[in-house]
């Protein structure tokens, strides 16, 4: 059987991909605590967050009011 990667919380153990299991059934497991990782997604866009961009404002907190209505 392959491992299941689940997510702990409010006392329940919330497993993160689709479990080929019946419903019902006993099941034992040991568990091991492994380090979050974000998804994919998410990764990509911490990746453009990180990123700086070139605006050709010098100062763009002097702008701060210009766009309130």
């Amino acid at each position: 059987m392959k491992t299941i990667h689940a997510i702990y919380k409010n006392g329940v153990f919330q497993p993160l991909d689709e479990v080929e299991l019946p419903d019902d059934c006993q099941v034992e497991f040991e568990p091991r605590q492994v380090e979050a990782t974000h998804p994919p997604d998410l990764a990509a866009v911490y990746q453009v967050l990180a990123e700086r961009y070139e605006t050709g404002e010098h100062d763009v907190a002097a702008r701060h009011n210009e766009h309130q209505p």
